[in-house]
């Protein structure tokens, strides 16, 4: 043991292990700044340059990439109000708005302090725990799992605003959108899964892009400002590093957290966000500013995210079951390099665990380092008109939507997507329960099954059921019970007018529809590939009911959570477009790709976007088109990605890459 530890500290410290560290930490950086790549593309890119590298420095190169991912997805969480990955989508929900009142420094500093925090404490509890984990681990089966999956989607309670139908419903919606799909069960097609494009499902980075990103660009769009409302950041990141400190309790529980959700396979990735901001929310004594830009609501995620990554090794060093996406990326690394994850890996290769867990802890070290030193310029980004930004973030999230499956119906999913994205803003349906729905409905109902196949109905008497249970029972009830109230008489009332509640209801009704078809659906199914889809619908079409009774019969409260500036009445008032206006411009993109492919398209939509809507120069115009088309061709030169083709693509040979 003690020579292990040796020798594992020693090959920590040497030059090329540092360096090949640095490298993973600095392409990790990189990677995770751009919404929706993430760690499984960021590996999934490294993965070919390791053949013929040192084991020892391609390790450091995976885990540099690795540990710093769930960091620098943070500038885009915070800055555009687009999560980076699925560790940073709670992050938006406080990040975001502190940006929008002048204090992204703050919020990045914040995050940054709080995921070196997390990725130290993962690092250590990894280090005395990797002997002992392997009982705890062993004891939770499928059953346990799918009650751990209920728990984190009865968080959405908590982020349901003031209405916890809506935000049920939400939930519900994202788990039966997360379902179109092959049964898991029987592999019988269900709802729209017999289309081609379905067969898989819609990618996790449409549906995530879709909901947050396109709403939010047309949202500051319409307000035509740029994100913060004022430009003094001053030294807001020293502040940050000081609520970090002022909230160490928070942050400690809620790493704690992290360690423990991202030691159990398939859920940690996915959830331990939103369970530790469900966490914070729930045992703050004023919680009046959560959602509207309380640091505490960014220290409570960044700080679980970071260290579910410690966590997250356990099982997949221990017995080689990956505990998330990019771990089972991670996994394939390691088998390329000849290391056998298992039981090996704390029997004759324990020094190579311990320079991974210790490497680990140094990376968030250079990676947290690395984003406090550059966050004070990067949150200038802020204060840029924002239609001088919209066509790169436009750009990017679309070059990041076509790596699902590289298709032009990848871009027309991440529209539609989008269209439901800001009916649910406008209409008060929370998208962060729409989306935690929708990532946990595979795994979901994968548990759900397993345990009736092993169990039948008596899985839910096992103990470890019934204590998550409770947990999650108490869960709904603090958060039913501390729910905030409607913030403004007057405003409530101006929404109950009947041309507000009209589209509300019809948004609603459609929703209804949608659960009346799943539950219809389920029944043309054998039992397990049916159970789960007619049992949510069934539970949905109750919660639904719920929320259009109210708006049938005219009551004000049901649109409590309206958001009135999406009213096209407020057109000339402050600057304000109407909601449609974008939604041409984007539509206009799209018809253009569908024509003459996306690079010819992108590259006319930025020059005739900054032409008509920012009113720049040519020499400017020229200027920003030119940088953007040279970017663009650079990463998908890297990534050896053809562009998605149209008409003209399909009608003539042309060179790449208009071709």
């Amino acid at each position: 043991m003690i020579e292990a530890l040796a020798e594992a500290f020693s090959i920590l410290l040497t030059v090329e292990h540092l360096v090949h560290l640095a490298l993973g930490v600095m392409l990790g950086l990189s990677i995770g700044v751009f919404p929706g790549l993430g760690g499984i593309v960021g590996l999934s890119l490294l993965l070919p340059f390791l053949y013929g590298m040192d084991p020892v420095s391609a390790l450091a190169m995976l885990i540099g990439l690795v540990a710093v991912i769930p960091t620098s997805d943070t500038f885009t969480s915070v800055l555009m109000g687009i999560p980076g990955s699925s560790a940073s989508q709670a992050t938006v929900l406080d990040g975001f708005p502190l940006a929008k009142q002048g204090q992204a420094a703050r919020a990045l500093g914040a995050a940054f302090t709080a995921s070196l925090f997390g990725g130290l404490f993962g690092a250590v509890v990894l280090t005395f725990f990797v002997l002992i984990a392997r009982p705890l681990i062993l004891s939770f089966g499928s059953a346990e799992l799918f009650m751990l999956a209920v728990l984190g989607l009865s968080m959405v309670g908590v982020l349901a605003g003031a209405s916890l139908a809506k935000g049920l419903a939400a939930c519900g919606l994202g788990l039966m959108v997360g379902s179109i799909e092959p049964a898991p069960a029987d592999g019988s097609y269900r709802l729209m899964s017999d289309l081609p494009y379905l067969s898989d499902g819609i990618p996790l980075v449409v549906v995530g892009l879709g909901i947050f990103a396109l709403p939010e660009i047309v949202d500051l769009l319409r307000q035509n400002r740029a994100i913060a409302g004022r430009s003094t950041l001053g030294q807001g990141w020293l502040q940050g590093i000081k609520d970090t400190w002022l909230y160490k309790w928070i942050c400690l529980r809620c790493a704690g957290i992290g360690c423990m959700i991202g030691a159990l396979p398939g859920l940690g990735g996915s959830v331990v966000d939103w369970i530790a901001y469900g966490h914070v929310v729930q045992t703050a004594k004023d919680k009046s500013q959560f959602g509207k830009g309380d640091i505490r609501g960014v220290l409570a995620p960044e700080s679980a995210n970071n260290a579910k990554e410690g966590g997250g090794l356990i099982p997949t060093l221990l017995f080689g079951i990956p505990g998330s996406g990019s771990m089972a990326v991670f996994l394939g690394g390691l088998v390329l390099l000849g290391l056998e994850p298992g039981p090996a890996m704390v029997e004759s290769d324990l020094e190579i665990t311990y320079t991974i867990v210790w490497s680990l802890a140094l990376a968030n070290v250079l990676g947290a380092g690395a984003c406090l030193f550059l966050s004070p310029a990067i949150a200038r980004l802020t204060t840029i008109r924002y239609t001088l930004m919209a066509p790169f973030m436009v750009m990017v999230i679309s070059f990041a939507a076509f790596q699902a499956t590289r298709d032009f119906l990848d871009l027309l999913a991440l529209f539609a997507v989008g269209l439901l994205g800001i009916a649910m803003k406008r209409f008060g349906w929370p998208r962060p329960a729409f989306l935690i729905g929708f990532v946990l409905a595979a795994q979901t109902e994968t548990y759900l099954y397993q345990a009736i196949q092993f169990y039948e109905w008596e899985f839910l008497l096992r103990p470890g059921v019934i204590i998550i249970g409770v947990i999650t029972l108490v869960s709904i009830y603090f958060g039913a019970r501390n729910r905030p109230a409607p913030e403004d008489e007057e405003q409530d009332a101006t929404a109950s007018k009947a041309d507000n509640l009209r589209p509300q209801l019809l948004f609603a009704g459609a929703i209804f529809a949608f659960f009346a078809y799943g539950l219809y659906d389920g029944f043309q199914h054998p039992f397990l590939g049916g159970v789960f889809t007619a049992s949510v619908s069934a539970v949905m079409l109750v919660l639904t009911a719920m929320v259009l009774y109210p708006l049938a019969t005219g009551q004000r409260a049901s649109a409590s959570n309206y958001d009135h500036e999406y009213e096209g009445e407020h057109v000339g008032k402050d600057g304000v477009v109407s909601l449609g206006h974008y939604i041409w411009w984007l539509l206009a993109f799209l018809a253009g790709v569908a024509v003459v492919g996306f690079f010819i398209a992108m590259t006319a939509f930025f020059i005739v976007f900054l032409r008509v809507k920012a009113q720049t120069g040519w020499p400017k115009t020229a200027l920003l088109t030119g940088c953007a088309m040279g970017f663009l061709l650079m990463l998908a030169h890297i990534m050896v990605l053809d562009f998605p083709r149209g008409l003209l693509q399909e009608t003539f040979f042309l060179p790449w890459p208009i071709g």
